[in-house]
């Protein structure tokens, strides 16, 4: 008996991305913008919370396209580097007590 394929189809399995960037990266980078906008209340504070804002949502945009799980990548490499063995590398030569360790 065969096995059943059953295709896996794109739209029920996309990433979690708004405006092309990551959700939660995105809403704060807004409201950073809007922030710093809507608290000077000034000309210069509008031009470069509005400069802030196209920047951020460009450079977003650029990493959900390379890769839209880099955000939770880098915080779980972020949370477990002190885990992090120091050996590595597959050449690294132990020695025998440290074999015993296993």
């Amino acid at each position: 008996m065969a096995l059943r394929k059953i295709p896996i189809r794109r739209a029920g399995n996309r990433h979690n991305l708004f405006m092309g960037g990551d959700r939660e990266l995105v809403m704060f980078g807004g409201l950073l913008a809007a922030v710093l906008v809507f608290a000077a209340q000034d000309w210069l504070a509008f031009f470069l919370g509005v400069c802030m804002w196209f920047a951020l949502l460009w450079m977003l945009r650029k990493m959900g396209k390379s890769d839209p799980l880099m955000r939770p990548a880098y915080l779980r490499n972020r949370r477990y580097k002190p885990f992090y063995p120091p050996r590595a590398t597959p050449f690294r030569e132990n020695s025998i007590s440290q074999g015993k360790q296993y």
